[in-house]
């Protein structure tokens, strides 16, 4: 998730930083780095130590009914949600824990307390839980269950969910949507046609059991997003017709809700490359809904998937065009948003452009997109992400508006294909899809918007190797990549979750490995856990077993610490004195990061050498020495001349 502050103060902070002074003590010790058993497990039969999931890997289903209804008056939501839980785990389970995540808003929960221990209660925030049942033999009984924090218990002792079992639950809720409400996922806005009405994190949901931590409860603090378990959810909305609500998933009864008129835009937009307008401007003050008075009832569906969210406005423009997919599949792109999102030069009439674009490189490169449509909402929220629908910025320019559809589209490849863990983990999935998103810019319109430099990668609009060791210097070994988000300073957790994770991943691909042996590790990473919960040594073991490298020298340094990089050259001389016999070349390394030496010499006959030494020469010491063939004399030696490496002092990279 990011938002335009967040992005804001990001580039602020970075412009800010202070380059730490270099520890005119530091050494590199080899023992640290390349340290032997670096696994802490062996792989089992639930996770192989190949990085797949095992022959016996498990994951409990939750599939879920809602019924809600939207009151835009009051801005009351009212629901009842029905979930189905199947253990598949071969533990009995004598409780359940579901996530209350919109009792974020209360003053009284731990997020809070940790800012402002004693503040006014406000009845009108957080859930209010009103039943709690469970079926027992065809009959609906009271739960046994304790609310804490964000958090929501049922107790099964009397009962027990065994091994292969499933049973239902039913829980009727409500709660007062919030201006900024689900640690800023939700919210409302005033246009001048009506307002937007963006929901997340709006029904109970379960916690997942796995066979890491058993129940994942940590609560919801407003840094760490989601971690939840896959099932099918069938959703319904009840919202003032006229009203358009859009939604994560396949809306199955358009035909009941729609005009006919616009049901048949909506045909030509889903056999159309170019985007189709479907709502205009000069249309909002007809209705779009057959009925024209009451409310409207919207039945919405998604199979095998995390989560769902919606939206809902009379003021929406909506726009859209098929995605064409691998394997001759098509699917949907479509936007909405105010007429305020298409004044100046703000680029919402590109949003459906850009979103296919995305969908389209992501499915050819990675993996197919699995859903019926994209969507992207234009509204309060500045960039957030669900399954195939993004809410982002509704005043975004051209560069911030394919930024957003590009990344929160993206997330739909992580985590919400790849089901990492955010709550503890936010460098699988917002570093992951940055990384992602790289790539898609590159290619975007020929590059239009390439490089990518934002708040994201590379704030300062440099080399990404030179901006990152100011992050790694400011960071220090208190943030870590492997840091859960809530136990860091805020500040960290863009820098690191994104720019610092996504340019890991650009280290393997274009200096450790290449591009054509780490595409097809990540590749087969993600099939892998399509639909699944991989932890971080499962991404590690994933990448090294498909790129065949054992890379644990990266994970140790890159991950788990934030440790410098500085290589600088000691000394240059000829074989015996002659240029014709080759010359000699040492290399310090003076920091306890390590990566391969990338160097360039040329001679005064005008070759030019460029070559790796691969990083194994740093397990013999500080000094690397190695003899490069030459002709004539040298005119210059100098490492990493491309900024590929996140060397912390260039002035000792160059030999004259």
């Amino acid at each position: 998730m990011k938002t335009t502050k967040i992005l804001t103060l990001f580039f602020s902070l970075f412009i800010a930083m202070e380059f730490s002074v270099i520890d005119a003590f530091a050494q590199f010790y080899p023992e640290k780095i390349f340290a032997p058993d670096f696994y802490t497990y062996k792989g089992d039969e639930y996770r192989s130590a190949s990085g797949k999931p095992g022959p016996k890997y498990w994951q409990n289903q939750a599939d879920y009914r809602i019924q809600a209804s939207f009151d835009t008056l009051n801005y009351n939501l009212e629901g009842i949600v029905e979930i189905r839980y199947q253990n598949n785990s071969p533990d009995k389970l004598d409780q359940l824990w579901l996530q209350l995540d919109q009792n974020n808003t209360l003053a009284s929960t731990r997020g809070n307390r940790i800012q402002a221990p004693i503040a006014a209660v406000d009845a009108r925030k957080g859930y209010l839980i009103s039943s709690v049942k469970i079926e027992r033999n065809g009959e609906w009984v009271d739960a046994s269950y304790l609310i804490e924090d964000t958090r929501m218990q049922i107790r099964l002792a009397a009962h027990p969910l065994k091994s292969g079992e499933q049973l239902k639950l039913s829980i009727k809720y409500a709660y007062t949507l919030q201006e900024q409400g689900g640690g800023g996922r939700s919210g409302y806005l005033d246009t001048k046609n009506g307002k937007i009405f963006e929901f997340s994190y709006w029904y109970p949901r379960l916690c997942v059991y796995d066979d890491y931590y058993g129940w994942n409860t940590l609560p919801f603090m407003g840094s760490g997003e989601m971690y939840l378990d896959y099932g099918n959810i069938d959703f319904s909305i009840t919202a003032p017709a006229g009203a358009l609500v859009v939604a994560t998933g396949d809306l199955i009864n358009k035909e009941e809700v729609l005009t006919e008129k616009t049901l048949a835009r909506l045909a030509k937009a889903q056999e159309s490359d170019a985007t189709v307008m479907i709502r205009s401007a000069s249309e909002l003050k007809e209705g779009l809904t057959k009925n024209k008075r009451g409310t409207v009832t919207w039945h919405f569906n998604m199979k095998n998937t995390r989560d769902v969210a919606w939206a809902l406005s009379s003021a929406f423009i909506w726009d859209a065009a098929r995605i064409n997919l691998p394997d001759g599949k098509t699917a949907l792109a479509q936007s909405v948003y105010p007429i305020e999102s298409t004044t100046d030069s703000i680029a919402w009439p590109r949003s459906t452009e850009m979103i296919k674009a995305s969908v389209e490189h992501y499915s050819k490169k990675w993996f197919a997109f699995p859903y019926p449509v994209a969507t992207s909402v234009a509204g309060p929220v500045g960039g957030m992400e669900f399954p195939g629908m993004a809410f982002n910025g509704y005043q975004a320019k051209p560069y911030i508006m394919y930024l957003l559809a590009s990344h929160e589209i993206g997330h739909t490849w992580f985590p919400m294909i790849v089901g990492s863990n955010e709550r503890r983990y936010p460098f699988m999935d917002e570093g992951f899809n940055t990384f992602l998103n790289i790539l898609a810019q590159e290619e975007f319109n020929d590059g239009e918007f390439a490089p990518k430099r934002d708040g994201e990668y590379a704030p300062g609009g440099g080399h990404p190797a030179d901006e990152i060791v100011k992050v790694i210097a400011e960071s220090g070994e208190a943030n870590t990549l492997m840091t859960p988000p809530d136990a860091m300073d805020r500040k960290y957790v863009h820098p690191l979750a994104y720019f610092k994770s996504a340019f890991g991943l650009v280290l393997l691909r274009d200096v450790i490995l290449g591009p054509e042996r780490f595409d097809y590790a990540f590749r087969q990473y993600i099939h892998n856990w399509a639909y699944k919960h991989p932890q971080p040594a499962d991404f590690f073991r994933s990448i090294e077993n498909g790129a065949g490298e054992d890379l644990s020298w990266f994970w140790r340094a890159w991950y788990y610490h934030n440790w410098q990089l500085d290589q600088a050259i000691k000394g240059v001389s000829y074989v015996n004195g002659e240029p014709k016999n080759g010359v000699i070349i040492t290399v310090e390394n003076k920091q306890q990061m390590a990566m391969p030496i990338l160097a360039r010499i040329k001679e005064s006959n005008g070759t030019v050498h460029n070559f790796t030494v691969p990083v194994e020469i740093w397990q013999r010491g500080a000094d690397a020495t190695f003899n490069v063939s030459t002709q004539s004399k040298i005119i210059s030696v100098e490492l990493d001349p491309e900024h590929k490496i996140p060397d912390i002092d260039r002035s000792n990279n160059s030999w004259k």
